[in-house]
C-alpha cells in the first residue's frame, strides 16, 4: 500500500523559509512522478511543482518557480519542497501526491494527508 507522509509545515513570518518533506513508502512502480499541490482556505486546489522520479525532470507553476525548489532523496524515497520568500498568499494545506508513470498535469493516483503552512506576522 502506498503511503505519503508530509512534514515540515508550520507558522512562518512573511519573507521566511520552510522545507516540506514527503516520505513515500510502499512504492512498487518502475516509473512515477510526485508533485506538491496546495489548497488555500476557501479556494480550490493549486498545483505547485512536480518531479519525474525516473529522469529527475522538474516542473513548476509559473508564479512559484523563482521561490520554490523541488528535490528528492532517492535513498530515502523522500520528496522535498524548499520554499523561500514566503508570502501570506502561500498560506495553504500542502499535499504530496503521486502519479504512476510520467508526470502529467492534474493526474494523481495517491495523496498524502497534507501539512499546513501558515505565513503570518
Amino acid at each position: 500500500e502506498v503511503q505519503l507522509v508530509e512534514s515540515g509545515g508550520g507558522l512562518v513570518q512573511p519573507g521566511g523559509s520552510l522545507r516540506l518533506s514527503c516520505a513515500a513508502t510502499g512504492l512498487t512502480f518502475n516509473e512515477y512522478a510526485m508533485s506538491w499541490v496546495r489548497q488555500a482556505p476557501g479556494k480550490g486546489l493549486e498545483w505547485v511543482s512536480a518531479l519525474d522520479w525516473n529522469d529527475g525532470n522538474t516542473y513548476y507553476a509559473e508564479s512559484m518557480k523563482d521561490r520554490f525548489t523541488i528535490s528528492r532523496d532517492n535513498a530515502r524515497n523522500t520528496l522535498y519542497l524548499q520554499m523561500n520568500s514566503l508570502k501570506s498568499e502561500d498560506t495553504a494545506l500542502y499535499y504530496c501526491v503521486l502519479k504512476i508513470g510520467s508526470y502529467w498535469p492534474n493526474q494523481y493516483d495517491y495523496w498524502g494527508e497534507g501539512t499546513q503552512v501558515t505565513v503570518s506576522s
